[in-house]
């Protein structure tokens, strides 16, 4: 019997606090005309103090299993896409893993950045097809504004904080998750990187103050490679779909710069209200962008079961990629659960664990402890 890769759920998570384009002008040479008439941006979301990766991408992820029906307990797989995890290691997604309680699940992150959760949303489908797992969580979550320099005008404007999140479910019936292409161009990590930080470059004095730990772009070279790649992408999987481009009822493009979009749909020959966009209210989120904008476009019944969607980005690496699904929402039948409620019992577990981790190191001493 065949299994197939049902996108069952979506949730999204939003900080309160909105930067305008008003706004940034008192903080660097820029003005809302510039900002407009080059990206079509208008404003972006920035994480509180108290808001990191994991806490927006679990939001995200609570309310993805809302609208599935499924309880934390109900998930094998969590994997995080993310351009500014919480740490090197461990995985972002561990640490959403333990906050919604999600004690059966495996976790890992994945690194590709705007890209990211088209691949992982890929990784977890492949994944449900072999039988090895049933239910995943996939999230882009971001908290950008940590990485940004905000005394750079060419990379403060474009960016914002986000995550969203969907659950993948298995079912005999034919649809989901029908084709998936993962290009990447290795001789363009120069162009969009955050220099620092990692085994090359390991946090000193001399790369803090050189600002190696923010986020460096040359744009040029990035707009010519998105504007090429978004096209081909998108042409590939429907292809590889047997499928033509007039039977997509809406594409969900990676939300970076409008310029780059209006670029893609006169590529692909497709009117932009094919397109589904809110990148003016948003910012680009990286690998949040997509699940954000396909979440939006659900709620706005922009997409209804049946429809055929792609789902295409770009980002740093230099990677690329494009997935086609046959919208779903929630399987029927479902049953009402409220996710909420797992938090506080999680937090309890997880404290309860940490103590016992503490006593059984006292018993056993520093000797007897390995990584």
């Amino acid at each position: 019997m065949s299994r197939y890769a049902h996108i069952t759920g979506w949730g999204v998570a939003l900080p309160e606090h909105v930067l305008t384009n008003k706004d940034l002008e008192q903080m660097v040479d820029t003005s809302d005309e510039w900002i407009v008439s080059r990206t079509g941006i208008r404003e972006r979301r920035i994480a509180s103090p108290d808001q990191t990766t994991a806490s927006l991408g679990a939001d995200a992820a609570v309310e993805a299993l809302k609208v599935a029906g499924l309880k934390p307990t109900d998930v094998d797989l969590i994997i995080v896409a993310s351009s500014s995890p919480e740490h090197i290691f461990p995985a972002t997604a561990c640490i959403v893993q333990d906050i919604i309680g999600a004690t059966r699940a495996g976790a890992f992150d994945i690194s590709a950045a705007c890209s990211g959760f088209i691949f992982a949303l890929n990784m977890a489908a492949q994944a449900i097809r072999t039988g090895s797992i049933n239910n995943a969580v996939v999230i882009g979550a971001e908290t950008l504004s940590r990485i940004v320099n905000w005394q750079d005008r060419n990379t403060c404007i474009l960016f914002g904080d986000g995550a969203g999140a969907f659950v993948l479910q298995a079912s005999g019936e034919p649809g989901g998750v029908l084709e998936a292409v993962m290009h990447a161009d290795g001789s363009g990590a120069d162009v969009l990187s955050l220099p620092a930080g990692g085994s090359k470059l390991p946090t000193s004095a001399d790369t803090v103050a050189h600002g190696l730990h923010y986020v460096h772009m040359d744009g040029r070279p990035v707009f010519r490679f998105a504007t090429r790649v978004m096209a081909e992408a998108t042409q590939e999987v429907v292809a590889k779909a047997g499928l033509t481009l007039d039977d997509i009822d809406l594409i969900v493009p990676h939300q970076a710069n409008y310029r780059i979009l209006e670029v893609a749909a006169r590529g692909l020959k497709m009117p932009m209200d094919k397109f589904m966009v809110n990148l003016d209210r948003y910012g680009n989120t990286s690998t949040a962008s997509i699940p954000i904008a396909a979440a939006e476009a659900a709620e706005k019944g922009r997409l209804r079961r049946g429809d055929k969607v792609v789902l295409v980005g770009f980002g740093g690496g230099l990677t690329y990629g494009a997935l086609l699904a046959e919208w779903t929402g929630p399987l029927p039948d479902r049953p009402e659960v409220n996710p909420e409620r797992y938090r506080l019992w999680a937090k309890v577990r997880s404290t309860g664990l940490r103590l016992k981790r503490k006593v059984l190191s006292q018993t056993l001493g520093e000797d007897k402890l390995g990584g």
